[in-house]
Protein backbone atom coordinates (compact mmCIF):
# COMPACT_ATOMS: atom_id res chain seq x y z
CA UNK A 1 0.00 0.00 0.00
CA UNK A 2 1.44 3.33 -1.05
CA UNK A 3 -1.20 5.73 0.25
CA UNK A 4 -3.94 6.17 2.83
CA UNK A 5 -6.89 8.51 2.38
CA UNK A 6 -7.08 11.63 4.51
CA UNK A 7 -10.46 12.82 5.74
CA UNK A 8 -10.38 16.56 6.53
CA UNK A 9 -11.69 18.06 9.74
CA UNK A 10 -13.13 16.37 12.83
CA UNK A 11 -16.06 13.98 12.34
CA UNK A 12 -18.66 16.14 14.09
CA UNK A 13 -21.16 13.37 14.74
CA UNK A 14 -18.50 11.42 16.63
CA UNK A 15 -17.48 14.45 18.69
CA UNK A 16 -21.00 14.68 20.11
CA UNK A 17 -20.64 11.26 21.74
CA UNK A 18 -18.78 10.29 24.91
CA UNK A 19 -15.14 9.41 24.36
CA UNK A 20 -14.78 5.74 23.38
CA UNK A 21 -12.58 3.30 25.22
CA UNK A 22 -8.93 3.39 24.15
CA UNK A 23 -8.36 1.72 20.77
CA UNK A 24 -6.99 -1.78 20.37
CA UNK A 25 -4.65 -1.79 17.36
CA UNK A 26 -3.55 -5.11 15.91
CA UNK A 27 -0.30 -6.18 17.58
CA UNK A 28 1.47 -9.37 16.58
CA UNK A 29 0.65 -12.22 14.23
CA UNK A 30 -2.72 -13.98 14.40
CA UNK A 31 -4.87 -16.26 12.26
CA UNK A 32 -8.58 -16.07 11.50
CA UNK A 33 -11.22 -17.58 9.24
CA UNK A 34 -12.20 -14.18 7.86
CA UNK A 35 -10.68 -10.72 7.59
CA UNK A 36 -12.89 -7.72 6.85
CA UNK A 37 -10.95 -4.60 5.89
CA UNK A 38 -12.96 -1.50 6.79
CA UNK A 39 -15.31 -0.90 9.74
CA UNK A 40 -17.81 1.34 7.98
CA UNK A 41 -21.29 0.44 6.80
CA UNK A 42 -20.12 -2.26 4.38
CA UNK A 43 -17.54 -3.82 6.68
CA UNK A 44 -19.81 -3.95 9.71
CA UNK A 45 -22.64 -5.40 7.63
CA UNK A 46 -20.29 -8.08 6.27
CA UNK A 47 -19.08 -8.94 9.76
CA UNK A 48 -22.64 -9.08 11.06
CA UNK A 49 -23.75 -11.45 8.29
CA UNK A 50 -20.71 -13.66 8.84
CA UNK A 51 -21.31 -13.75 12.59
CA UNK A 52 -24.85 -15.00 11.96
CA UNK A 53 -24.18 -17.50 9.17
CA UNK A 54 -20.60 -18.70 9.71
CA UNK A 55 -21.06 -19.75 13.31
CA UNK A 56 -17.89 -20.81 15.05
CA UNK A 57 -15.63 -18.91 12.62
CA UNK A 58 -13.21 -16.30 13.91
CA UNK A 59 -13.71 -12.89 12.25
CA UNK A 60 -11.21 -10.04 12.33
CA UNK A 61 -12.21 -6.50 11.32
CA UNK A 62 -9.47 -3.93 10.62
CA UNK A 63 -9.87 -0.17 10.30
CA UNK A 64 -7.28 2.52 9.70
CA UNK A 65 -8.89 4.94 12.18
CA UNK A 66 -11.34 4.89 15.08
CA UNK A 67 -14.82 3.57 14.31
CA UNK A 68 -16.96 6.65 13.61
CA UNK A 69 -14.06 8.85 12.50
CA UNK A 70 -13.89 7.52 8.94
CA UNK A 71 -16.32 8.13 6.07
CA UNK A 72 -19.17 6.24 7.77
CA UNK A 73 -19.18 8.81 10.58
CA UNK A 74 -19.01 11.75 8.17
CA UNK A 75 -22.13 11.39 6.03
CA UNK A 76 -25.46 13.16 6.48
CA UNK A 77 -27.21 10.13 7.96
CA UNK A 78 -29.89 9.45 5.32
CA UNK A 79 -30.54 5.78 4.52
CA UNK A 80 -32.48 6.36 1.31
CA UNK A 81 -34.58 3.61 -0.22
CA UNK A 82 -35.54 5.33 -3.49
CA UNK A 83 -33.40 6.11 -6.56
CA UNK A 84 -30.73 8.64 -5.66
CA UNK A 85 -28.52 9.17 -8.71
CA UNK A 86 -26.44 12.26 -7.93
CA UNK A 87 -25.64 12.76 -11.63
CA UNK A 88 -29.29 13.12 -12.66
CA UNK A 89 -31.47 16.22 -12.52
CA UNK A 90 -34.00 14.82 -10.03
CA UNK A 91 -32.39 11.54 -8.81
CA UNK A 92 -34.45 9.36 -11.18
CA UNK A 93 -33.25 7.00 -13.89
CA UNK A 94 -34.75 4.26 -16.07
CA UNK A 95 -37.90 2.78 -14.53
CA UNK A 96 -36.86 -0.89 -14.46
CA UNK A 97 -33.43 -0.09 -13.05
CA UNK A 98 -34.92 2.18 -10.40
CA UNK A 99 -37.40 -0.50 -9.30
CA UNK A 100 -34.54 -2.96 -8.83
CA UNK A 101 -32.39 -0.34 -7.10
CA UNK A 102 -35.20 0.47 -4.67
CA UNK A 103 -35.64 -3.21 -3.85
CA UNK A 104 -31.90 -3.53 -3.19
CA UNK A 105 -31.71 -0.33 -1.13
CA UNK A 106 -34.55 -1.59 1.05
CA UNK A 107 -32.69 -4.84 1.56
CA UNK A 108 -29.73 -2.82 2.83
CA UNK A 109 -31.96 -0.73 5.12
CA UNK A 110 -33.65 -3.87 6.46
CA UNK A 111 -30.22 -5.31 7.28
CA UNK A 112 -29.30 -2.09 9.07
CA UNK A 113 -32.56 -2.22 11.01
CA UNK A 114 -31.78 -5.80 12.03
CA UNK A 115 -28.41 -4.71 13.38
CA UNK A 116 -29.95 -1.78 15.26
CA UNK A 117 -32.45 -4.16 16.87
CA UNK A 118 -29.85 -6.87 17.57
CA UNK A 119 -27.67 -4.41 19.46
CA UNK A 120 -30.37 -2.36 21.18
CA UNK A 121 -29.74 0.95 19.40
CA UNK A 122 -32.31 3.67 20.10
CA UNK A 123 -34.23 5.91 17.73
CA UNK A 124 -31.53 8.58 17.77
CA UNK A 125 -29.10 6.06 16.28
CA UNK A 126 -31.57 4.57 13.77
CA UNK A 127 -35.23 5.35 13.03
CA UNK A 128 -37.51 4.69 10.08
CA UNK A 129 -38.78 8.25 9.65
CA UNK A 130 -38.91 9.08 5.95
CA UNK A 131 -37.36 12.20 4.50
CA UNK A 132 -38.25 15.36 2.57
CA UNK A 133 -36.95 16.64 -0.75
CA UNK A 134 -37.02 20.39 -0.14
CA UNK A 135 -37.53 22.83 -3.04
CA UNK A 136 -36.29 26.39 -2.52
CA UNK A 137 -37.11 27.64 -6.03
CA UNK A 138 -39.52 27.13 -8.91
CA UNK A 139 -36.79 25.08 -10.59
CA UNK A 140 -36.49 22.88 -7.50
CA UNK A 141 -40.26 22.53 -7.34
CA UNK A 142 -40.24 21.38 -10.98
CA UNK A 143 -37.58 18.78 -10.09
CA UNK A 144 -39.83 17.51 -7.30
CA UNK A 145 -42.83 17.36 -9.63
CA UNK A 146 -40.79 15.37 -12.15
CA UNK A 147 -39.60 12.98 -9.44
CA UNK A 148 -43.16 12.62 -8.11
CA UNK A 149 -44.34 11.50 -11.56
CA UNK A 150 -41.54 8.95 -11.64
CA UNK A 151 -42.53 7.69 -8.19
CA UNK A 152 -46.13 7.34 -9.37
CA UNK A 153 -44.92 5.21 -12.27
CA UNK A 154 -42.99 3.10 -9.75
CA UNK A 155 -46.08 2.71 -7.58
CA UNK A 156 -44.38 4.47 -4.66
CA UNK A 157 -46.23 6.57 -2.05
CA UNK A 158 -45.35 10.22 -1.47
CA UNK A 159 -46.87 13.39 -0.05
CA UNK A 160 -46.47 16.94 -1.38
CA UNK A 161 -45.94 19.66 1.24
CA UNK A 162 -46.76 23.30 0.48
CA UNK A 163 -44.75 26.29 1.70
CA UNK A 164 -46.78 26.60 4.91
CA UNK A 165 -46.21 22.96 5.83
CA UNK A 166 -42.50 23.30 5.11
CA UNK A 167 -42.35 26.37 7.36
CA UNK A 168 -44.13 24.48 10.14
CA UNK A 169 -41.56 21.69 9.93
CA UNK A 170 -38.34 23.65 9.38
CA UNK A 171 -39.08 26.96 11.09
CA UNK A 172 -37.96 28.85 7.98
CA UNK A 173 -39.86 30.24 4.99
CA UNK A 174 -36.97 29.43 2.63
CA UNK A 175 -38.71 26.44 1.02
CA UNK A 176 -41.52 26.70 -1.53
CA UNK A 177 -42.53 23.05 -1.31
CA UNK A 178 -41.44 19.60 -0.26
CA UNK A 179 -41.82 16.00 -1.39
CA UNK A 180 -42.07 13.56 1.52
CA UNK A 181 -41.35 9.87 1.04
CA UNK A 182 -41.79 7.45 3.95
CA UNK A 183 -39.27 4.68 3.29
CA UNK A 184 -35.97 6.23 4.35
CA UNK A 185 -34.28 5.75 7.70
CA UNK A 186 -32.40 8.48 9.55
CA UNK A 187 -29.33 7.70 11.62
CA UNK A 188 -26.83 9.45 13.83
CA UNK A 189 -23.97 7.98 11.82
CA UNK A 190 -21.29 7.75 14.50
CA UNK A 191 -23.73 6.55 17.16
CA UNK A 192 -24.96 3.88 14.77
CA UNK A 193 -21.59 2.49 13.62
CA UNK A 194 -20.10 2.64 17.11
CA UNK A 195 -23.16 0.85 18.47
CA UNK A 196 -22.97 -1.88 15.83
CA UNK A 197 -19.22 -2.31 16.36
CA UNK A 198 -19.72 -2.61 20.12
CA UNK A 199 -22.46 -5.17 19.58
CA UNK A 200 -20.35 -7.24 17.21
CA UNK A 201 -17.35 -7.58 19.51
CA UNK A 202 -17.23 -11.04 21.04
CA UNK A 203 -14.90 -13.97 21.50
CA UNK A 204 -15.36 -14.64 17.76
CA UNK A 205 -15.37 -11.08 16.33
CA UNK A 206 -12.39 -8.81 16.99
CA UNK A 207 -12.26 -5.21 15.77
CA UNK A 208 -8.84 -3.59 15.59
CA UNK A 209 -8.82 0.20 15.16
CA UNK A 210 -5.90 2.45 14.15
CA UNK A 211 -4.68 -0.52 12.11
CA UNK A 212 -4.30 0.54 8.47
CA UNK A 213 -3.51 -2.23 6.02
CA UNK A 214 -0.05 -1.73 4.58
CA UNK A 215 0.15 -4.92 2.51
CA UNK A 216 -2.22 -7.58 1.20
CA UNK A 217 -0.78 -10.66 -0.49
CA UNK A 218 -1.72 -14.25 -1.13
CA UNK A 219 0.59 -16.99 0.11
CA UNK A 220 -1.85 -19.84 -0.18
CA UNK A 221 -4.02 -18.01 2.36
CA UNK A 222 -4.22 -14.24 2.41
CA UNK A 223 -1.75 -12.33 4.56
CA UNK A 224 -2.91 -8.91 5.72
CA UNK A 225 -0.22 -6.68 7.20
CA UNK A 226 -0.65 -3.61 9.43
CA UNK A 227 2.06 -1.41 11.00
CA UNK A 228 2.38 -3.65 14.07
CA UNK A 229 0.67 -6.89 13.15
CA UNK A 230 -0.39 -9.47 10.61
CA UNK A 231 -3.49 -11.60 10.05
CA UNK A 232 -3.53 -14.77 7.97
CA UNK A 233 -6.91 -15.99 6.71
CA UNK A 234 -8.30 -17.91 3.74
CA UNK A 235 -10.93 -15.27 2.94
CA UNK A 236 -10.83 -11.46 2.93
CA UNK A 237 -13.58 -8.92 2.27
CA UNK A 238 -12.47 -5.47 1.09
CA UNK A 239 -15.04 -2.97 2.39
CA UNK A 240 -13.05 0.17 1.62
CA UNK A 241 -15.22 1.93 -1.01
CA UNK A 242 -13.01 4.01 -3.35
CA UNK A 243 -9.85 3.09 -1.44
CA UNK A 244 -10.17 -0.13 -3.48
CA UNK A 245 -8.02 1.60 -6.12
CA UNK A 246 -5.19 1.88 -3.59
CA UNK A 247 -5.14 -1.92 -3.39
CA UNK A 248 -4.63 -2.06 -7.16
CA UNK A 249 -8.13 -3.08 -8.25
CA UNK A 250 -10.39 -1.56 -10.98
CA UNK A 251 -7.86 1.17 -11.83
CA UNK A 252 -9.11 4.07 -13.92
CA UNK A 253 -12.78 3.28 -13.26
CA UNK A 254 -13.69 4.91 -9.94
CA UNK A 255 -14.35 8.59 -9.29
CA UNK A 256 -13.20 9.92 -5.93
CA UNK A 257 -15.32 12.81 -4.70
CA UNK A 258 -15.41 14.69 -1.40
CA UNK A 259 -18.49 16.34 0.01
CA UNK A 260 -18.55 18.61 3.05
CA UNK A 261 -20.62 19.41 6.12
CA UNK A 262 -20.78 21.96 8.93
CA UNK A 263 -22.54 21.54 12.27
CA UNK A 264 -23.65 24.40 14.49
CA UNK A 265 -22.89 24.68 18.16
CA UNK A 266 -25.79 23.64 20.37
CA UNK A 267 -28.62 26.14 20.00
CA UNK A 268 -29.70 27.98 23.14
CA UNK A 269 -33.25 27.54 24.51
CA UNK A 270 -34.01 31.06 23.26
CA UNK A 271 -32.78 30.19 19.75
CA UNK A 272 -34.77 26.95 19.75
CA UNK A 273 -37.92 28.87 20.71
CA UNK A 274 -37.22 31.58 18.13
CA UNK A 275 -36.76 29.08 15.32
CA UNK A 276 -39.79 26.93 16.09
CA UNK A 277 -40.54 24.03 13.79
CA UNK A 278 -39.92 20.38 14.57
CA UNK A 279 -36.93 19.48 16.71
CA UNK A 280 -35.88 16.63 14.39
CA UNK A 281 -36.12 16.54 10.59
CA UNK A 282 -34.07 15.70 7.53
CA UNK A 283 -34.18 17.40 4.14
CA UNK A 284 -32.37 16.50 0.94
CA UNK A 285 -32.31 19.09 -1.87
CA UNK A 286 -34.68 18.85 -4.83
CA UNK A 287 -31.60 19.43 -7.01
CA UNK A 288 -28.93 16.78 -6.30
CA UNK A 289 -26.25 19.49 -6.23
CA UNK A 290 -28.13 21.54 -3.64
CA UNK A 291 -27.90 21.74 0.15
CA UNK A 292 -28.85 18.93 2.51
CA UNK A 293 -30.09 20.12 5.93
CA UNK A 294 -30.73 18.21 9.13
CA UNK A 295 -31.98 19.37 12.49
CA UNK A 296 -31.17 17.07 15.39
CA UNK A 297 -32.01 17.05 19.07
CA UNK A 298 -30.45 14.61 21.49
CA UNK A 299 -26.92 13.83 22.61
CA UNK A 300 -25.06 17.09 22.02
CA UNK A 301 -28.16 19.30 22.15
CA UNK A 302 -30.22 20.95 19.41
CA UNK A 303 -28.12 21.51 16.28
CA UNK A 304 -28.41 22.14 12.54
CA UNK A 305 -26.19 20.44 9.97
CA UNK A 306 -25.54 21.86 6.49
CA UNK A 307 -24.08 19.68 3.73
CA UNK A 308 -23.17 20.91 0.24
CA UNK A 309 -20.37 21.22 -2.31
CA UNK A 310 -18.54 18.44 -4.12
CA UNK A 311 -14.92 18.28 -5.24
CA UNK A 312 -13.18 15.69 -7.42
CA UNK A 313 -10.02 14.53 -5.63
CA UNK A 314 -8.32 11.38 -7.02
CA UNK A 315 -5.55 11.83 -4.42
CA UNK A 316 -8.09 10.82 -1.72
CA UNK A 317 -7.28 13.90 0.32
CA UNK A 318 -8.08 17.61 0.39
CA UNK A 319 -6.37 20.53 2.08
CA UNK A 320 -7.47 22.45 5.14
CA UNK A 321 -7.62 25.49 2.87
CA UNK A 322 -10.24 23.77 0.73
CA UNK A 323 -12.25 22.86 3.82
CA UNK A 324 -12.16 26.46 5.03
CA UNK A 325 -13.25 27.72 1.60
CA UNK A 326 -16.22 25.38 1.58
CA UNK A 327 -17.04 26.40 5.13
CA UNK A 328 -17.65 29.96 3.98
CA UNK A 329 -20.17 28.60 1.47
CA UNK A 330 -21.87 26.68 4.26
CA UNK A 331 -22.16 29.85 6.32
CA UNK A 332 -23.89 31.59 3.43
CA UNK A 333 -26.28 28.67 2.89
CA UNK A 334 -27.10 28.62 6.60
CA UNK A 335 -27.66 32.37 6.78
CA UNK A 336 -30.01 32.28 3.78
CA UNK A 337 -32.16 29.62 5.41
CA UNK A 338 -32.02 30.66 9.05
CA UNK A 339 -31.56 34.42 9.00
CA UNK A 340 -33.94 34.81 11.94
CA UNK A 341 -31.46 32.99 14.19
CA UNK A 342 -28.83 35.66 13.67
CA UNK A 343 -25.22 34.67 14.23
CA UNK A 344 -24.75 31.00 15.07
CA UNK A 345 -21.22 29.62 14.98
CA UNK A 346 -20.35 26.33 13.34
CA UNK A 347 -18.61 24.14 15.90
CA UNK A 348 -17.50 21.38 13.53
CA UNK A 349 -16.62 21.26 9.84
CA UNK A 350 -15.51 18.17 7.97
CA UNK A 351 -15.24 16.45 4.63
CA UNK A 352 -16.08 12.87 3.66
CA UNK A 353 -15.22 10.67 0.72
CA UNK A 354 -17.64 9.33 -1.88
CA UNK A 355 -16.91 6.80 -4.59
CA UNK A 356 -18.88 6.98 -7.84
CA UNK A 357 -18.79 5.11 -11.12
CA UNK A 358 -19.77 6.78 -14.38
CA UNK A 359 -22.48 4.18 -15.00
CA UNK A 360 -23.69 4.09 -11.37
CA UNK A 361 -22.71 0.46 -10.69
CA UNK A 362 -21.09 -1.05 -7.62
CA UNK A 363 -18.08 -3.36 -7.35
CA UNK A 364 -19.44 -6.42 -5.58
CA UNK A 365 -17.80 -9.74 -6.39
CA UNK A 366 -14.78 -12.00 -6.11
CA UNK A 367 -11.64 -10.13 -7.20
CA UNK A 368 -9.28 -13.08 -6.75
CA UNK A 369 -9.64 -16.48 -5.13
CA UNK A 370 -10.80 -15.82 -1.59
CA UNK A 371 -10.78 -12.02 -1.97
CA UNK A 372 -14.14 -10.23 -2.19
CA UNK A 373 -15.17 -6.63 -2.81
CA UNK A 374 -18.03 -4.62 -1.28
CA UNK A 375 -17.16 -1.26 -2.79
CA UNK A 376 -18.26 1.78 -4.84
CA UNK A 377 -21.44 2.96 -3.13
CA UNK A 378 -22.24 5.78 -5.58
CA UNK A 379 -23.00 8.42 -2.98
CA UNK A 380 -25.43 6.27 -0.98
CA UNK A 381 -23.00 4.61 1.39
CA UNK A 382 -25.45 4.05 4.23
CA UNK A 383 -27.90 1.86 2.32
CA UNK A 384 -25.75 0.63 -0.58
CA UNK A 385 -22.75 0.07 1.65
CA UNK A 386 -24.80 -2.07 4.02
CA UNK A 387 -26.21 -3.94 1.03
CA UNK A 388 -22.75 -4.48 -0.47
CA UNK A 389 -21.26 -5.80 2.76
CA UNK A 390 -24.06 -8.28 3.26
CA UNK A 391 -23.92 -9.47 -0.35
CA UNK A 392 -20.13 -9.88 -0.33
CA UNK A 393 -20.41 -12.03 2.79
CA UNK A 394 -23.15 -14.12 1.21
CA UNK A 395 -21.08 -14.63 -1.94
CA UNK A 396 -18.05 -15.67 0.10
CA UNK A 397 -20.17 -18.22 2.02
CA UNK A 398 -21.66 -19.67 -1.19
CA UNK A 399 -25.16 -18.30 -0.62
CA UNK A 400 -27.50 -16.97 -3.33
CA UNK A 401 -30.26 -14.36 -3.57
CA UNK A 402 -31.89 -12.24 -6.30
CA UNK A 403 -30.01 -9.17 -5.03
CA UNK A 404 -26.68 -11.00 -5.22
CA UNK A 405 -27.51 -12.27 -8.70
CA UNK A 406 -28.20 -8.69 -9.81
CA UNK A 407 -24.93 -7.49 -8.32
CA UNK A 408 -22.91 -10.22 -10.02
CA UNK A 409 -24.65 -9.62 -13.36
CA UNK A 410 -23.86 -5.90 -13.34
CA UNK A 411 -21.45 -4.56 -15.92
CA UNK A 412 -18.06 -3.26 -14.82
CA UNK A 413 -17.70 0.40 -13.86
CA UNK A 414 -17.18 2.44 -17.03
CA UNK A 415 -13.62 3.47 -17.77
CA UNK A 416 -12.70 7.08 -17.00
CA UNK A 417 -10.90 9.40 -19.43
CA UNK A 418 -7.15 9.87 -18.89
CA UNK A 419 -6.38 11.45 -15.51
CA UNK A 420 -5.82 15.08 -16.62
CA UNK A 421 -9.00 15.06 -18.72
CA UNK A 422 -11.00 13.38 -15.94
CA UNK A 423 -9.77 15.94 -13.40
CA UNK A 424 -10.57 18.90 -15.60
CA UNK A 425 -13.89 17.53 -16.85
CA UNK A 426 -15.17 16.49 -13.43
CA UNK A 427 -14.19 19.81 -11.84
CA UNK A 428 -15.90 21.84 -14.56
CA UNK A 429 -18.99 19.61 -14.46
CA UNK A 430 -19.36 19.91 -10.69
CA UNK A 431 -18.95 23.68 -10.72
CA UNK A 432 -21.43 24.05 -13.56
CA UNK A 433 -24.01 21.84 -11.85
CA UNK A 434 -23.61 23.68 -8.56
CA UNK A 435 -24.06 27.01 -10.33
CA UNK A 436 -27.19 25.70 -12.04
CA UNK A 437 -28.57 24.59 -8.67
CA UNK A 438 -29.01 28.29 -7.86
CA UNK A 439 -31.15 28.89 -4.77
CA UNK A 440 -31.17 25.16 -4.02
CA UNK A 441 -27.50 25.51 -3.05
Amino acid sequence: MTRLPRDPGPAGWNRLLPDPDPPTPLDGKITADWVVIGAGFAGLAAAHRLSKEARGDRIVVLDAVRVGDGPAGRNSGFMIDLPHDLTSGDYAGALAADLAQTQDNRRGIAHAQDMAQDYGLGDEAFVMSGKINGAASSKGHAHNQSFAKHLSAMGEPFEVFDAARMRDITGTDYYQSGLFTPGSAMIQPAMYVRGVAAGLRSNRVSIYENSPVTALERRGDWVVTTPNGQVTAPRVILAVNGHLNSFGYVPGRLMHVFTYASMTRALSPREVASLGGDRVWGLTPADPMGTTVRRVSGVGGDRIIIRNRFTFDPSLEVSDTQLARVGRDHDRSFAQRFAALGSVDMQYRWGGRLCLSRNNVQVIGELEKGLYSACCQNGLGTAKGTLAGGLAAELAMGMTSPALARALAAVDPARLPPAPIAQFGATVYLKLQERRAGREL
